[in-house]
């Protein structure tokens, strides 16, 4: 059944339009995707968006809470947990793993890839558009992560984050 959705979701599901609109085809259409998470992800919440051309994979290793999203464009792999109210904007990139890069008598290429490293998004964040995260990084709670920035680093509770890579610019308390 997963692999059918899957079809489905990649083939048609992802090109539906944007759900930031109030009109009702964008409510019915955030719905029937908000579904779709049901049977994909490993673990998912209640009134959850997955928005048009989000990339999550085979979405194994993916937990997502309640009133939380993937943004438009985005692309996600597990592990990945992510908490409840996270909003996240366009083109979001969330790293697990990497190239392994250990060894220098052979190329980067043919060393294929480093462990997965879970990343974990507490409730209550905002990830800005473009942002990446890197593999093993955990957001706080309430957290906002400034458009464009790189996070290599866990990200305190209420930090409001910024920059390449980033830091912390203020806190929200």
């Amino acid at each position: 059944m997963k692999v059918f959705i899957l079809f489905i979701y990649y083939s048609f599901l992802q090109y539906l339009p944007a759900t930031d609109n109030a009109y009702r085809i964008y409510t019915f259409i955030r719905k029937i995707r908000s579904a779709v998470g049901k049977f994909i992800f490993t673990k998912c919440g209640n009134n959850i968006n997955i928005e048009k051309k989000a990339n999550f994979g085979t979405g194994s290793g993916i937990e997502i809470g309640n009133n939380s999203g993937l943004g438009i464009n985005c692309k996600v792999r597990g592990p990945l947990q992510i908490g409840n109210n996270v909003m996240m904007g366009p083109d979001v990139i969330i790293f697990t793993s990497n190239h392994e890069t250990s060894r220098t008598d052979i190329p980067m290429r043919g060393q294929g890839s480093t462990l997965p490293q879970k990343v974990t998004i507490e409730d209550d964040v905002w990830i800005g558009a473009r942002v990446i995260i890197l593999p093993g990084v955990t957001i706080g709670k309430g957290a906002i992560l400034a458009a464009g920035a790189v996070v290599s680093k866990d990200v305190p509770d209420y930090a409001i984050v910024g920059g390449v890579p980033a830091k912390v610019l203020k806190y929200r308390r």
